[in-house]
């Protein structure tokens, strides 16, 4: 894909602890044509601290146009994360897609009331009718250029 030099990057947060949805979901994106900068974290904690900044470490520059967001992690859930993340002034904006294994209606709406851009329920496992790495792929393939393509728009 042709990119004229003040083309930006898209910056993209995974905040994911399992290590076969984030193999996944780089895959995913490497099939993408689209230029983009992936950061990882393997939960809310982490990434907060990416977003922030800590430990002498800078915050990010840029931050992300998007964050990828699983719910159920060990030290900080997603859903703690995105109320934490809601109420920071510098990062209130950042768009939020979630993707889960919780099926459950009560995490949905939660999310919903925080503002997400989205909500992706990613199969339990690889032996599951419902193929993992087909959803995934179509996930990143439609609905991350969506988000990303309407916060461009909306630059401009």
């Amino acid at each position: 894909m042709a990119q004229t030099m003040n083309m930006k990057k898209n910056v993209i947060l995974l905040i994911e602890d399992d290590g076969l949805d984030v193999i996944s979901v780089e895959r995913s994106l490497r099939k993408m044509d689209m230029e983009y900068e992936l950061h990882t974290a393997f939960n809310g904690i982490e990434a907060l601290d990416m977003l922030r900044g800590s430990a002498g470490r800078s915050p990010m520059e840029p931050l992300p146009d998007l964050i990828l967001l699983d719910i159920n992690m060990p030290k900080m859930t997603g859903l703690e994360f995105l109320r934490v993340l809601r109420s920071d002034d510098c990062l209130s904006q950042i768009r939020v897609f979630v993707m889960t294994t919780s099926g459950e209606q009560e995490d949905r709406r939660k999310a919903e009331e925080l503002g997400i851009s989205g909500y992706l329920i990613k199969p339990m496992s690889y032996n599951s009718s419902y193929n993992r790495a087909d959803s995934m792929e179509s996930f990143v393939q439609f609905q991350v250029r969506r988000i990303l393509r309407e916060q461009k728009s909306e630059e401009d």
